[in-house]
């Protein structure tokens, strides 16, 4: 059995699993904000009718490879406070419609920012970083009361969620990086979590496996650190547009999509990505576009809009926001994540 099959029928049996239980017992999995549970719509993000079961596992399967690309952004104080996503909307013409933003491992789960992104039609991506935990704990089940209580959250909350788990595990620069994980920890904890959500019912997770493109660590293979198809549904590539480097779509992204091909066929996310400023940059976007547009297993992208190491942000670079601001009002890009049901 193919195994997009097998967790498609996984998802099935366990909404259909969850769905007996509520009619012989009559009781809910919904609840209030403490713990990370939703007081609105499984389904609208605003009270259901009496008669609506929101017992049943929100369905990802639209979402997992829609007809048209997604067009994500990383917002400060997203998706807590959406004001920011609120003005990157107004400053390139189009909504976003999938909001990453980065949480520590024992963090609570954000229930209420998941609500405000989905009021306005966008779906989250948390990057949910082990900074002071070790993989190894988590693969042996140190942490297995912090997992149960996060996954119950994000099951009860019943919206669809994108979890991306250390990320940039092929690095050498991250506390779960290279110098500190082996591929067998990493893949152990990698399995242990997805299989403790599955415990609780929380199939409403699309889960995105993200190492940082492989230019500036080659001799790190990626299969060893590959859980397997059973356990990913993205890819989530990292990469930048960085001066100095060849800025093709295919430089910065192909060697990287060329070794993942080796193992599995899953669909590919840039999860994370955005170009320098400078005389460059505007073309670095159209390369940004339209590498996306042109590979129909890349799903979109989320523009990292913030000032870290180099100011990523558009507003930095006028002509550049200008260029971006054209090929963003493309159809192809965007779309209300609530209506693909």
């Amino acid at each position: 059995m193919r195994s997009k099959d097998r967790l498609h029928r996984t998802r099935a049996a366990t909404a259909a699993c969850l769905l007996a239980l509520s009619a012989l017992s009559g009781c809910s999995l919904r609840g209030d904000d403490s713990g990370g549970s939703s007081a609105g719509s499984a389904r609208s993000g605003t009270n259901p009718p009496a008669t609506e079961d929101t017992t049943v596992p929100y369905d990802v399967m639209p979402l997992l490879k829609p007809p048209k690309k997604y067009f994500g952004a990383a917002v400060a104080g997203a998706p807590t406070s959406m004001k920011g996503v609120d003005a990157y909307t107004k400053m390139v013409g189009r909504q976003p419609n999938l909001i990453e933003y980065y949480a520590a491992w024992g963090d609570g789960f954000d229930a209420t920012g998941v609500r405000n992104a989905w009021a306005e039609g966008a779906m989250t991506l948390m990057s949910w970083e082990p900074l002071d935990t070790n993989v190894a704990d988590i693969a042996a089940g140190k942490t297995d009361a912090y997992i149960k209580e996060y996954a119950t959250a994000v099951r009860r909350l019943n919206l669809p969620v994108v979890i991306d788990f250390a990320d940039e595990f092929n690095g050498h620069w991250e506390k779960w990086g290279t110098k500190y994980v082996t591929p067998e920890q990493y893949v152990a904890a990698w399995r242990h979590i997805h299989q403790t959500f599955i415990d609780v019912g929380a199939s409403n997770v699309i889960w995105a496996w993200s190492p940082n493109i492989i230019n500036p660590v080659k001799d790190v293979k990626l299969k060893p650190y590959y859980p397997g198809d059973a356990y990913v549904d993205w890819i989530g590539l990292i990469g930048y547009f960085t001066l100095g480097e060849d800025n093709a779509f295919d430089s910065v992204f192909g060697p990287t999509r060329d070794q993942v091909r080796t193992f599995t066929k899953k669909p590919f996310l840039l999860l994370e990505t955005a170009a320098m400023p400078g005389q460059r940059r505007r073309a670095d976007i159209r390369n940004l576009f339209a590498g996306v547009e042109a590979d129909d297993d890349m799903l979109g992208f989320i523009w990292f809009n913030h000032h870290k190491r180099a100011d990523w942000r558009l507003e930095a670079s006028p002509l550049a926001l200008t260029e971006f601001k054209r090929l963003a009002a493309d159809d192809r890009f965007g779309f209300d994540v609530r209506k693909r049901r």
